[in-house]
This record gives structure tokens, sequence and C-alpha cells, in this order.
């Protein structure tokens, strides 16, 4: 069992998307998700999904690990041309997920209490991002 994901981000941020993929599950047998993001500069995370507390501090924190390029602590960078926020995007979606496995039971993935299913934006513009995910 096959589909894709299609989530419209609006810049940097903690996009949930657990009820679309609890929707797709609903019914189906037990096995194993695998959900994959097909950008180079976007992410996914299970997360805590009950303080927004932690989705602004995680955003924080990935702010001050890769400034945009124009930065002063940036200027090794090279790799400029779609803007100073692209290639701080790369180095964020190469340390965080690029895709996830998730258990289901009884047609629902097993997260904990708190856990929901994020695409981590790391570009400034709006976009469409896609997931693909792969139940088994």
């Amino acid at each position: 069992m096959q589909t894709v994901f299609t989530l419209r981000t609006d810049g940097p941020g903690l996009y949930e998307f657990t009820s679309q993929v609890t929707g797709w599950t609903r019914g189906a047998d037990d096995g194993l998700l695998t959900l994959f993001i097909r950008h180079t500069s976007a992410s996914l995370l299970i997360q805590e999904n009950a303080d927004p507390a932690v989705q602004r501090d995680l955003l924080a924190f990935l702010r001050r690990l890769a400034p945009h390029a124009d930065d002063p602590a940036m200027e090794y960078l090279t790799h400029r041309t779609e803007g100073p926020d692209d290639m701080p995007a790369h180095i964020k979606a190469a340390l965080l997920p690029v895709s996830l496995s998730i258990p289901v039971r009884g047609g629902q993935p097993v997260l904990g209490t708190w856990q929901g299913i994020y695409l981590v934006e790391h570009r400034d513009a709006p976009r469409n991002r896609e997931v693909a995910a792969h139940l088994a």
C-alpha cells in the first residue's frame, strides 16, 4: 500500500501531519510504515505534539546551528545560488531524518502519547512538499 502526502509549508517550522497518516492507515493490517520526504532541504521528525514551546525551541536551536549564509559565521559556504537560506537548509536536512519507520498495529501508527509526525521545513519561502508513504 502506497501513497504520497502533499504538504504546504509557509516557511521554517514543524508541520504536523499525524492525522493524515492515521487517516490513511485506518483499517490497514499490521505492518511497518515507511515515510520518506522527497526533498533535500526539508526533514521528517517524530516529536512532542503537546507543548508548542518544544517546536519553537527546536527551530531556535536549528537557526543557531546553521544560520543563513549571509551571517558572518557562515562566510565559508559556497553554495548560495538559491539564496542565503538554501545551504543552511541542506545542512539541517543532512542532520535530521529524511525517512521514518513506524510500526502499525490494528490500522494505527504505534506512536507514544505525546508523539506526532512532522515535516520540518528549513526554507523561508512557501513550498509544496511531498512525503512518500509505504505500508507493508
